[in-house]
């Protein structure tokens, strides 16, 4: 029982952003039924995956819910939606505002049946500015929030992505903190209200928090841009055989590197090494010369030696070594389950730890729908009004999905 046992989210999302959220909501401990279009979230169909409808990445976003397959199209599954939201403590959406509102699906539509709802809106923009009906993919806002001109300057000039969705899963995170913060208020004032979580304003702040520099200040002082972070050779040093991770910052550890490595006098010689103030204002040369040091030793070497010398340092993990981490073995991050359709999955729990109330995977992740007639059931629906819905195509069971994929 995580600490949000008790909480009944109803999950409109799909892809990712959305999907991130709630899952870790999920492993929280809420009830968190996944409201699926007919066509179902388009991650299912995202190679590799053993069977239709049941990708990666799909599964590494929706564990801990529930599955209930609706056209919300159609009056009555809208209808049945609403019913849904009307005992439901959140809501929570990822389409831009105004598809919701032609859907009939707006706060004071739901709120008004629903005084207590926490109604979340994860989408591309606030909706104050010219930007509010844009559509937005974590692509978009990479380039937008300035993250794609900050790895141009640090490389070798051309913009990038970084290749994960990261505006995608802080957004998700942010919208964690900002559901849970709007449940706090309604449970003491007795009201739910709307929450907004958009991508272009919540990446923007990310970024900037390094990076807006000189232009913190009116006038400017000096130009946006943090030295270190956008130094060429902040990178995984490369060593005699392979990479190695390390972050050498405070005096005090840079005074016991250079001891290890027998060059306790370098800051005498070179006073761009002779304290912090110094490193920063130098700090391209600073990181271009540890770039030629640790040519010299070997990754095994140099992780002795940094460790024996109290120097922040890790491997370079990449996807086959990471699963071997002896921390992350030994703290169970990985975990095995056995999927009833897709076999034995490889899982990573939720990184938080809490003392009386851990969070748990109770429920794998779910097929299209499969849930929804228990779902139904426990909302007050009788079984000649679910049997209805799914005549009327409202509600897709597996079995009406099965045979819509065969024709």
């Amino acid at each position: 029982m995580g600490p949000l046992a008790g909480i009944k989210i109803i999950d409109m999302t799909s892809v990712l952003m959305g999907p991130y959220a709630t899952q870790i909501l999920g492993d929280m401990g809420a009830d968190v039924i996944k409201v699926e279009a007919p066509d179902g979230d388009v991650t299912r169909q995202i190679a590799p995956s053993r069977n239709p409808g049941m990708g990666a990445i799909y599964l590494n976003a929706n564990r801990n819910k529930r599955s209930i397959c609706l056209d919300l199209k159609q009056p009555a599954g809208r209808e049945t939606l609403l019913k849904l939201a009307a005992n439901a403590d959140v809501l929570v959406y990822n389409i831009r505002p105004q598809a919701m509102r032609r859907l009939g699906l707006d706060y004071e539509t739901l709120a008004a049946i629903n005084p207590r709802l926490v109604y979340a809106g994860l989408f591309g923009f606030g909706q104050g500015g010219p930007y509010a009906a844009k559509p937005a993919y974590d692509d978009l806002i990479q380039g937008a929030s300035v993250m794609s001109a900050l790895i141009a300057r640090a490389g070798d000039g051309t913009p990038r992505y970084v290749p994960t969705a990261v505006a995608d899963r802080v957004v998700g995170l942010a919208a964690v903190g900002a559901i849970c913060a709007t449940l706090v208020n309604r449970d003491r004032t007795g009201l739910g209200q709307q929450v907004d979580i958009p991508m272009f304003e919540t990446m923007v702040g990310f970024v900037l928090g390094d990076h807006l520099g000189g232009l913190t200040f009116e006038p400017p002082i000096g130009g946006g841009g943090y030295p270190r972070q956008l130094s060429p050779d902040r990178r995984p040093y490369r060593t005699s055989d392979g990479y190695v991770c390390a972050l050498i910052y405070t005096d005090k550890q840079w005074t016991s590197f250079l001891e290890a490595i027998g060059q306790a006098e370098l800051p005498e010689r070179d006073p761009r090494f002779a304290n912090f103030a110094n490193r920063s204002a130098n700090i391209d040369h600073v990181y271009g010369e540890l770039s030629r040091i640790f040519l010299e030793r070997s990754t095994a070497g140099w992780l002795e030696l940094l460790e024996r010398a109290d120097i922040p340092s890790m491997p370079m993990h990449d996807f086959d070594s990471v699963l071997e981490d002896p921390h992350l073995r030994e703290t169970g991050f990985f975990q095995m389950v056995d999927h009833p359709t897709e076999g034995k999955l490889r899982t990573m729990r939720l990184a938080a730890d809490w003392s009386r109330t851990p969070a748990e995977i109770t429920r794998l992740q779910p097929s299209k729908g499969e849930d929804g007639v228990a779902i139904l059931r426990e909302a007050g629906f009788s079984e000649d009004e679910i049997k209805e819905l799914a005549a009327e195509h409202a509600l897709l069971t597996p079995e009406r999905n099965d045979a819509a994929a065969a024709g």
